[in-house]
């Protein structure tokens, strides 16, 4: 949608294909809340100020230098501007939720969610005269020489082509489609949920990588939350994500631990733990809190699983009751003595266990007992498309199109290879969009 805005305010006919139909238009936008943004002080809601060499300290922090420096600090100053250039186009934002993000200086947040972002960026973009198809699945890309000529795809099932000056790519990972998965993560990939869109096929990545289009992020690599297990396959969304993992202990299916869950503030660290369930047996594991933090995190959409004896949650969850209370015991004798404070990488930790809490460690000793199950939620794939500081897609010897260019999730690897910092694929998605919409408008030789 940024991408279309910008492109048709410079005069540019643009019309959007659609994969979903109008009620899931728009990816996995529809369930986003907020977007990483630098800021000198005070601005729209956000508070203080966030420098951008911070945000790159922590985005070179969760990424552990898997990042594209030029590309990460471009979209780093061009964050700045995102909060007023969406506001005007009617876009507004609210103060940041409270709960264990911690995010209101650093995050700007959606007022009424990414649904009500995208209904303002579709209502200001139809108004400019943008035309949206829907039910329209891309199939095959049309490009000599890496010079885009025309699209063809299916509406509602008939075959249909488009020729155009530029083509922006906007259409995600493929996290979505299993078939690709299980090329990646085998059989473990049948018990991943994916937690947007069902429409993130990767059918438009995979065409430009079989035309010679070079590519960044390792296939393996994801943005991999923990999220209910009972959540829905597909399309869950934001409300089936769990932050309770900080408050708490988190076992596997025997009943131990195999992971720091207080390492670093929960937006740092949120995103690393899809891929530690998957490595568990089952691809499942349980968070195991106590009725004193049980209301310090936003729940589940589903209710967490109650008993008033350890032994008894460890039934109910199918875990063997020796060996849980084992662990809580260990836990518990290794907790020391500190100033609890979850908005501070606080002094409560216990260090006499591999692994260790580092932080925010209290005993579960205060009946009645929670547990909530997890899974690994995947949020999007971190293979993406090789692009250049104008969003122009890379191709064979390096060499950029001059009339194909890329936005959001299809090019995010080039910014995030590991980890994730909350609210960035947002950023990412608005600063590429703009800048793919700009010179989409005017292709030229390069």
């Amino acid at each position: 949608m940024c991408a279309a805005i910008e492109a048709r305010e410079r005069g540019a006919e643009v019309v959007i294909l659609e994969h979903a139909d109008r009620s899931m238009r728009g990816g996995n936008t529809r369930h986003t809340r907020n977007l990483r943004a630098m800021h000198s002080g005070p601005a729209h809601t956000l508070e203080g100020s966030y420098t951008g060499e911070e945000y790159w300290q922590d985005l070179l922090g969760v990424t552990g230098g898997h990042t594209d420096e030029t590309l990460a600090r471009l979209m780093i100053r061009r964050s700045e501007e995102l909060p007023r250039w969406l506001h005007g186009k009617g876009v507004r934002f609210q103060p940041a939720l409270t709960g264990t993000l911690s995010l209101a200086r650093t995050n700007a947040f959606f007022l009424g969610g990414g649904k009500a972002l995208l209904n303002a960026q579709y209502g200001t973009a139809e108004a400019s005269g943008v035309r949206v198809s829907y039910n329209c699945e891309v199939k095959e890309l049309h490009i000599t020489r890496g010079r885009f000529g025309s699209a063809s795809f299916l509406n509602h099932g008939v075959e249909s082509e488009i020729a155009a000056k530029s083509v922006v790519l906007a259409c995600g990972g493929f996290q979505a489609n299993v078939d690709w998965m299980r090329e990646i993560w085998g059989e473990t990939a049948d018990n991943f949920i994916v937690r947007g869109t069902p429409y993130n096929q990767g059918t438009v990545l995979k065409d430009l990588i079989g035309k010679g289009a070079v590519t960044t992020g390792d296939p393996a690599q994801c943005h991999a939350i923990a999220v209910d297990a009972r959540a829905p396959k597909t399309d869950g969304g934001i409300v089936t994500r769990l932050d309770c993992v900080p408050f708490g202990i988190v076992v596997n299916r025997n009943g131990q631990r195999f992971y720091d869950e207080g390492e670093d503030f929960w937006p740092k660290r949120y995103a690393i733990w899809g891929r530690l369930i998957a490595r568990q047996a089952e691809q499942i594991a349980y968070a195991i809190l106590d009725s004193r933090v049980v209301d310090s995190f936003m729940p589940s959409l589903f209710p967490p699983l109650s008993a008033d004896t350890i032994e008894q949650l460890a039934s109910s969850l199918g875990i063997e009751a020796g060996a849980l209370a084992g662990t809580i015991d260990q836990f518990n004798a290794s907790v020391s003595s500190g100033s609890y404070n979850p908005e501070i990488l606080d002094d409560c930790s216990a260090q006499d266990l591999e692994p260790p809490k580092s932080h925010w460690a209290l005993p579960l000793d205060t009946p009645p007992f929670y547990a909530y199950p997890l899974r690994p939620g995947i949020t999007f794939t971190y293979l993406g498309l090789k692009v250049d500081e104008h969003a122009r897609v890379l191709f064979e010897g390096g060499k950029p199109s001059p009339n194909v260019f890329a936005a959001g999730e299809i090019m995010a690897g080039n910014i995030i290879g590991k980890g994730y910092c909350a609210g960035t694929g947002m950023t990412i998605g608005s600063v590429f969009g703009r800048l793919a919409g700009e010179h989409a408008a005017s292709p030229r030789e390069w």
